[in-house]
């Protein structure tokens, strides 16, 4: 895990002042709302609904104990007691005083966090895959280049006022687990046959009000030449993205109306005057950044699989977490652990500060004190042996922490929606808990195994409704809120955006849609291996909207 180094440390204490200062002008009255707003936003701080709300950043989402006890603490001395993880591995504090707030990020300060460009239209926080590091099918650790771009595009003066945000995502596997097809700028870290390595990157995906599948403009990129290339894009991107209409500000509209191939072009001339300037990565300095991700000795245990096989058999329920939420290491006597936090009709992506101790005490003792944050909106024990696994359940059963349902049909991902926030046509929270009360059963879950559910408040798509397995999307329609489904999209290796199948749904009307959805998929498979989507991408909409309609659907 990366340290910070003394520039690090002067950076982040410095900005926190900065913004102590700025606060106390605001609550004087020496700052008005509208001058007042831009400079926190650069802090990550929003005006929700009913409270501020502060968005802290956890690069590529990895966490060491003392940094989730910090967060716990701030839960509990500045908001409510819990704090929300969300789709870009950050937190989200819900109900901090606005006064209070530059003491929380000095705390934050203290064990190397901070909420710098968690917002505004800048470079955000830099996503990977959960699993990194620890996965069997990883090329290479994504983590220390995410690192190398998190220190380049800090406060990077060229480009701290894009057209628009900016979302850069990595992974090192043949696996998507990082949705990079729907990022801004997606890198897929891998080995050419020389075994020397490189990217393939992606430019231009996005969700929000006009969804699109990111375009591979590059199919090999030299680890040295990675920040002169993503660069060369974002200068492009800087001098002809739109800021007369910021609907039409990402990249994604500049790649679709310039085209992919005068884009690469542009792209590629820029290159050719960066590639060979202080921009080019030394190998030195990859190595040094690289040392900080070193795993984890990993001694063999392998008393674990016979241990493992006795708790399994004297224990069902420890058994099914296992299958679920338990994932193959790259070392054979360990397992990369996936804590749920989606607990039965329970508020997706939130924790209390009980539990998130409860998860900073296992890491400690179980998980070489490494926790990550999933995109899904889930925490990760990246190490543990085998033989450790039935104490790690234990304790997380003792936390409320043991659902037993990671990539089941109650995982479901959900924004805040207009519970808390202010740009949310619908509510998020309260469907998610109605699908996940009704099809809550350990059996009736395993019965439709692998199904992405994916819920958001508002075109913006912070809960990812377009690569849902089935998406919801919550509209306003005639001052009532109403539910548009979509049904075949993936944020893996295979994206695609889901299809608007119908008219949509009244809010009492939506979990029973969910079901005719679900029934239909399981009358449709070829047998119980085939999941939702392969089914669904074999057969099309005709079939689900035949059963939600009687008939061809209507236009939402």
């Amino acid at each position: 895990m990366y340290r910070y180094d003394e520039f690090d440390h002067a950076f982040v204490t410095d900005r926190v002042a900065q913004f102590r200062d700025q606060v106390a002008r605001r609550l004087s009255g020496e700052l008005a709302e509208d001058a007042f707003k831009p400079l926190r936003l650069m802090n990550g701080v929003y005006l929700q609904l009913h409270a501020y709300m502060l968005r802290v950043a956890i690069p590529y989402g990895t966490l060491s104990s003392r940094q989730m006890r910090m967060l716990a603490h701030v839960a509990r001395k500045y908001d409510r007691g819990y704090g929300h993880f969300t789709t870009r591995q950050n937190i989200q504090f819900n109900w901090p005083k606005l006064s209070e707030i530059p003491d929380a990020l000095a705390e934050l300060a203290s064990v190397e966090m901070h909420a710098i460009q968690t917002s505004g239209n800048c470079i955000r926080n830099v996503t990977a895959d959960h699993f990194a590091g620890a996965a069997a099918d990883e090329a290479a650790d994504p983590r220390p280049y995410a690192e190398i771009l998190r220190q380049w595009s800090s406060v990077h003066p060229e480009f701290s006022f894009l057209p628009r945000k900016f979302k850069i995502a990595v992974t090192g596997a043949e696996r998507d687990r990082a949705a990079i097809q729907v990022h801004d700028i997606g890198l897929h870290l891998k080995k050419n046959e020389q075994g020397a390595i490189g990217f393939a990157v992606y430019v231009g995906g996005g969700q929000g009000r006009t969804p699109m599948v990111a375009k591979k403009i590059c199919d090999f990129l030299p680890e040295a030449d990675l920040l002169s290339y993503v660069t060369a894009i974002i200068r492009v991107y800087n001098l002809h993205g739109r800021r007369d209409n910021k609907y039409k500000a990402r990249i994604k509209i500049l790649v679709h109306e310039t085209g992919t191939e005068e884009l690469t072009r542009q792209v590629e001339a820029e290159f050719a005057e960066l590639k060979n300037t202080e921009l080019k990565l030394p190998d030195a300095d990859i190595q040094a950044i690289a040392a900080y991700f070193a795993p984890p000795a990993l001694a063999p245990r392998a008393e674990g699989w016979a241990s493992l096989a006795g708790w399994k058999k004297a224990d069902p329920e420890f058994a099914r977490w296992v299958r679920q939420n338990v994932q193959p290491h790259r070392h054979p006597d360990y397992g990369m652990v996936t804590i749920s936090l989606k607990p039965i009709g329970g508020i997706p992506g939130d924790a209390t500060d009980a539990q998130m101790e409860a998860v900073a005490d296992i890491a400690e003792e179980y998980a070489f004190d490494e926790i990550r944050v999933s995109h899904e909106q889930n925490l990760i024990l990246p190490h543990v042996a085998l033989a450790d696994l039935e104490p790690v359940y234990r304790a997380l059963v003792a936390a409320g922490l043991a659902t037993a349902n990671a990539g089941l049909i109650t995982d479901i991902i959900a924004c805040p929606g207009l519970d808390y926030c202010a740009l949310a046509n619908a509510r998020s929270i309260p469907v998610a808990q109605e699908i996940s009360n009704r099809f809550g059963s350990p059996e009736r879950q395993a019965e439709i195994g692998e199904l992405k559910i994916k819920i958001s408040g508002c075109i913006n798509a912070c809960g990812h409704h377009h690569v849902g397995h089935i998406g919801l999307l919550g509209v306003e329609k005639k001052g009532e809120e109403l539910y548009q489904i979509t049904l075949g999209g993936s944020g893996d290796e295979n994206t695609s955006i889901g299809e608007i199948i119908g008219r949509g749904f009244e809010p009492s009307k939506v979990t029973d849609a969910i079901e005719v959805i679900v029934d239909t998929y399981l009358g449709l498979r070829t047998d119980p291996s085939e999941t939702f989507l392969a089914a669904y991408r074999r057969v099309g909409p005709q079939p689900f909207k035949e059963a939600l309609y009687g008939g061809a659907a209507e236009a939402a």
